[in-house]
């Protein structure tokens, strides 16, 4: 049987091995909001599509007052928080979700032109 723990950490080395995309994904909603293949993959394996959509309805309005976001999805005890920087520390946005069975651990992402990508996919 597999932990929660050893679920996380084998996901924090698969994501790891994006170092770019074969394929721009649609988000479903915002269909103007681009994804790698590494985030698919990460919504897939971590059952976490509501993520993306907050990226596609929230986050894509910060993107078109800042060209650069670095979004941390931070997940805890069933709980998470997203806090969206300009890359070098201002802090553009906060938001708590009281319940998540996303995995925990510390999810990092970037949006930038429209594309979300994980940190290696940059």
């Amino acid at each position: 049987m597999q932990t929660t723990e050893n679920f996380s950490a084998r996901l924090q080395s698969d994501l790891t091995a994006f170092i770019g995309t074969e394929k721009w994904h649609r988000h479903g909603i915002n269909k103007h909001l681009l994804l790698t293949d590494g985030i698919v993959y990460f919504a897939e394996t971590a059952a976490c599509w509501w993520f993306l959509d907050i990226i596609a309805t929230e986050m894509m309005l910060l993107q078109s007052k800042q060209p650069f976001l670095a979004i941390l999805l931070d997940v805890s005890e069933g709980e998470a928080d997203i806090h969206v920087t300009d890359g070098d520390g201002l802090k553009l946005y906060r938001r708590h979700i009281h319940f998540t069975d996303a995995p925990p651990g510390q999810w990092r992402f970037y949006l930038t032109d429209n594309v979300c990508m994980l940190p290696s996919e940059y």
